[in-house]
């Protein structure tokens, strides 16, 4: 097939007009220090997660006190996406081509694939189960009290104090940026918003745009509160819900009880009036009475923005082979300088053309759910 060229004037490209490029922050704000692991065989890099230890009294004896074992867990981060970001030129567009064409479709393909991994890394929220805000109302509109609320939640769930990050739409840091404690330096301490146009680190947080930031949408049937259908004990992980409605529940759908929220963990079909066996996260952190009411958090669509620790997610590439000595095709390995990416080209010779193949090996996963907060927008 071949490229259409002659409807981009070459005077524009022949500025170095660069490949428009969102702000694809995530793989640069999580936990990647398994990348070393994603070198060796294997798909599967297991996460270790400690496991509480109990302080306990000392009481001298003769004989020593009893060991106490520990149960460490992990979490697997599988590296299943495989993509590629291709295009091709024949004989005859070499020939009638612009000088930058290669640079240019090279810089929109390197786009793609980061953008791509951008998405696959912040699609794991549906992991998290706090949330502050109004399904599809913008935050920080008059306050940053939202940020400060998430940051709240992120202090009960334990979170260690450093390393946090947020992760906002334009719209969202828009009104961020422009709130009184952040525009103005008398009040921020420093004048980063007005010169730089930054929020910076506030609240200690470092935040961050990025227009990769998409909505999520609930079940179907997570429009209405529900109520639990039987007695949940004390850390569990399954309970019976009555539902109020029928349609999908989804994972990363989100209700509260008692004070405490939970999100689903996997995806169900409910039917109105009928009890439905849930998976919830994290465990139930008091026992549930059959009746009482399940309050949904969101029941309509809303934009996603971020706050969480660097440890919340992990991201592991793997790079590919670097040669194909013999094999008729050109192939090099580089790393994206915007993203930190790594990803290789192979340049490969067909019938009268010649095509270009960006590609990159990968896995993300939300490692620690305790440590992200949601702000609805």
């Amino acid at each position: 097939m071949s490229n259409t060229l002659t409807y981009v004037t070459p005077k524009l490209l022949a500025n170095g007009l660069l490949a428009l490029r969102e702000n694809a922050i995530m793989s640069r704000l999580v936990n990647r220090d398994y990348e070393n692991e994603g070198r060796k065989r294997g798909n599967v890099i297991d996460i270790p997660v400690p496991s509480a230890i109990a302080a306990r009294a000392v009481t001298p004896a003769v004989t020593v006190a009893a060991n106490v074992d520990s149960s460490p867990t992990e979490v697997a981060v599988t590296l299943d996406q495989w993509y590629e970001a291709p295009f091709q030129l024949s004989d005859n567009d070499a020939l009638t081509a612009f000088d930058d064409f290669q640079n240019m479709q090279a810089g929109e393909a390197v786009k793609a694939l980061v953008n791509t991994i951008d998405d696959h890394i912040w699609g794991k929220h549906t992991g998290a189960y706090s949330i502050v805000g109004a399904a599809g109302t913008t935050p920080f509109a008059t306050n940053i009290t939202l940020a400060a609320s998430a940051r709240t939640l992120l202090n009960k769930n334990l979170c260690p104090p450093g390393d946090r990050r947020g992760v906002l739409d334009p719209s969202a840091e828009g009104n961020f940026l422009v709130s009184s404690p952040i525009l103005n330096a008398n009040e921020r301490g420093d004048q980063g918003a007005v010169i730089n146009g930054t929020i910076g680190r506030k609240l200690g947080v470092d935040w961050y745009m990025d227009q990769n930031l998409s909505t999520f949408t609930p079940g179907t049937a997570w429009v209405t509160n529900w109520t639990f259908a039987g007695i949940g004990t004390l850390g569990v992980y399954t309970i019976s819900a009555l539902c109020t409605t029928s349609g999908t529940v989804l994972v990363g759908d989100i209700f509260s009880y008692n004070g405490q929220q939970y999100v689903i963990t996997t995806a169900a079909t409910a039917v109105t009036a009928t009890a439905l066996s849930l998976t919830v996260y994290p465990a139930l952190v008091a026992a549930v009475v059959s009746g009482d009411t399940m309050l949904v958090q969101a029941a309509s669509a809303y934009t996603v923005n971020l706050m969480f620790h660097r440890n919340a997610f992990a991201f592991v590439s793997r790079p590919l082979l670097d040669s194909a000595d013999g094999l008729g095709s050109e192939i090099m390995a580089g790393v994206d300088p915007i993203s930190g990416i790594a990803m290789r080209l192979e340049r490969s010779r067909q019938y009268k053309q010649t095509t270009y193949s960006y590609d990159a090996l990968w896995g993300s996963k939300c490692v620690r759910p305790e440590f992200v907060a949601k702000i609805m927008g």
